[in-house]
C-alpha cells in the first residue's frame, strides 16, 4: 500500500490546477482522474472565454494542456475512480476497487445513496489502495440532462447546459431554454444579448424561480414561453436543427439552432458522504462556501487577529475541496481553476504547519 502527502481526486480545471501548484512545491502529488479525464470541459466544443487563449480553445484541448503541465512537473497521473475515502483518521484511506460487476461511474453518478452505502461496506473491507496525509477533492458537478433521444449525441453541437459560456456563440439564433427555475432565467438573460429568439420550455404553469428573476424575463420581449410541456426529443444530425416538443397533450415539431438544458446540476458528492459536511443538495461545505454553512465554518476558523485559515478546507482537517462540487454559484472554467490553486496552496501551508 503506497503511502503519499497529497491526493487529489478529479481532473478537471480545479484539480488540474491544483496538480500543477502541489507539484511545483514538490509535494509529489498523485491525481485520480477516472478514466474520463477532464470534467464536463471535454463535452465544450469551443471556449472563448478562459484567459490567454485569444482566438479560444476547444474544451479537450485545454484539458489536455492543463494535464501536460500537471505531468511536466511530477503529477502522478491515475486513470482509476476513487470508490471509497475514509477520513475518520490521518493518514487517510483512499480505495479504487469495487465488487465484480459494478461499474464505478454508475455507483458513483448513477446509484442511490443506500445502494452506494452498500457496496461501500464491501469496498472497505478490503486493503486501500492508497493513504495519504492530505486530500484535496475536485470532483466537480455534473449537469442534470433530460434524457432524450438526440440530446446526447448533440451536446456541445447545439445541446448546451452553460448560456453564460455558450451564448456568444448563438448570435442572432433560435434558441429554447429548457428549465423553469433561477438557472433557466439566467440562462435566457444570457441568451437575449445575442440570441434572436429565446423560448422556454416549461412543465409546469408557472416558474419556481425567485419573482425578480421571473420579471426580468418575462419583460424581455425576445423571451416566449411553452407553458406545461415537455421535451420529447432534440433533432438533429450532426447539428440542433429542431426541437420535439408536447404541449397540453399536443405534439409538434419547431425549428431551433441551440438548446440549453437548465434543469439543474448534480455535485459528484456522493463518495463523501457521512465522512466529510454536505450541504442539503449534496455540495461540499468549505470554510470560503457561498452558503450560510459556509459562513458558519468561516467564523469558527478565523484567527485572533481576524484572518480566515485555511479557505479551502472542510470539515475534516487535512481535507480541501474547490470546483463545482463547492461552487453553487459561479460553476466557470476559471472560478474552478482559481479555486484549484487557492486549495493546493492551503494544502501545502497545512502540511508545513504539520511536520
Amino acid at each position: 500500500m503506497e503511502a503519499v502527502k497529497v491526493v487529489i481526486i478529479g481532473s478537471g480545471p480545479a484539480g488540474y490546477t491544483a496538480a500543477i501548484y502541489s507539484s511545483r512545491a514538490q509535494l509529489k502529488p498523485v491525481l485520480f482522474a477516472g478514466p474520463k479525464a477532464g470534467g464536463q470541459l471535454m463535452l465544450t466544443a469551443e471556449i472563448e472565454n478562459f484567459p490567454g487563449f485569444k482566438e479560444g480553445i476547444n474544451g479537450p484541448d485545454l484539458m489536455i494542456q492543463m494535464m501536460e503541465q500537471a505531468q511536466r512537473f511530477g503529477t502522478v497521473l491515475k486513470d482509476d475512480f476513487v470508490t471509497a475515502v475514509d477520513f475518520s483518521v490521518r493518514p487517510f484511506k483512499i480505495w479504487t476497487t469495487v465488487p465484480e460487476g459494478v461499474i464505478p461511474e454508475d455507483l458513483l453518478i448513477q446509484s442511490p445513496p443506500e445502494k452506494y452505502t452498500e457496496v461501500r461496506q464491501q469496498i472497505i473491507q478490503t486493503e486501500p489502495t492508497m493513504t495519504a496525509e492530505s486530500v484535496l477533492i475536485a470532483t466537480g458537478a455534473t449537469a442534470l440532462m433530460l434524457k432524450v433521444p438526440g440530446e446526447e449525441k448533440l451536446i456541445g453541437k447545439g445541446v448546451s447546459t452553460c448560456a453564460v459560456c455558450d451564448a456568444a456563440f448563438y448570435k442572432d439564433k433560435v434558441t429554447y431554454v429548457i428549465g423553469g427555475g433561477d438557472s433557466a432565467m439566467e440562462d435566457s438573460l444570457a441568451l437575449t444579448k445575442f440570441a434572436k429568439s429565446v423560448t422556454i420550455v416549461h412543465r409546469r404553469d408557472a416558474f419556481k424561480a425567485s419573482k425578480i428573476m421571473q420579471e426580468r424575463v418575462l419583460s424581455n420581449p425576445k423571451v416566449n414561453v411553452l407553458w406545461n410541456s415537455a421535451v420529447d426529443a432534440i433533432l438533429g444530425d450532426t447539428k440542433v436543427t429542431g426541437i420535439k416538443v408536447t404541449t397540453n397533450g399536443t405534439t409538434q415539431e419547431l425549428p431551433a439552432e441551440g438548446i440549453f438544458v437548465a434543469i439543474g446540476h448534480k455535485p459528484v458528492t456522493q463518495l463523501f458522504a457521512n465522512q466529510i459536511q454536505l450541504d442539503d443538495h449534496g455540495y461540499i461545505v468549505t470554510r470560503q462556501s457561498l452558503s450560510k454553512l459556509g459562513v458558519e465554518a468561516a467564523q469558527a476558523a478565523l484567527t485572533p487577529d481576524g484572518k480566515l485559515e485555511y479557505p479551502t478546507m472542510t470539515s475534516v482537517q487535512g481535507v480541501f475541496a474547490a470546483g463545482d462540487n463547492v461552487d453553487i454559484r459561479y460553476r466557470q472554467a476559471i472560478t474552478a481553476a482559481g479555486q484549484g490553486c487557492a486549495a493546493a496552496l492551503d494544502v501545502e501551508r497545512w502540511l508545513e504547519m504539520k511536520t
